[in-house]
């Protein structure tokens, strides 16, 4: 496998525009402990596509992939540069991998909420 199966980015919907510069961390749920695989911070799109350590599934086949993983997004980052103090400091999105498609992991963000959806 040459690209990562998992991207994710921010679109903050009270401005419409994405969220740059959130730490994101990844991780996998591995003897019911969460192990860290990667890291990154978003670019000027709000886009993590290249996380900081891609090696982790290089050398797996697509079914070695098939597990439960986390998306940590630090909240308080993005906002502190923002006048609207942020009632979520973080978000957590959990999902599995079960099959070989690419799995987006948006996070659509305002200062009182946010939601997600499984993007393409």
């Amino acid at each position: 496998m040459s690209h990562n199966p998992i991207t994710t980015h921010i679109l903050d919907t009270s401005t419409g525009t994405p969220a740059a510069d959130v730490p994101i961390s990844l991780f996998k749920l591995i003897d019911n402990n969460w192990q860290l695989l990667a890291s990154g911070k978003t670019n000027k799109d709000g886009r993590i596509s290249e996380w900081n350590d891609d090696s982790w599934y290089t050398d797996l086949a697509p079914e070695q992939l098939f597990s439960t993983y986390k998306v940590a997004f630090d909240l308080d980052a993005y906002w502190q540069s923002h006048p609207t103090p942020a009632f979520y400091p973080s978000a957590e999105i959990v999902f599995r991998l079960q099959d070989t498609r690419h799995h987006h992991i948006p996070l659509l963000l305002s200062a009182f909420g946010y939601s997600t959806y499984r993007g393409s």
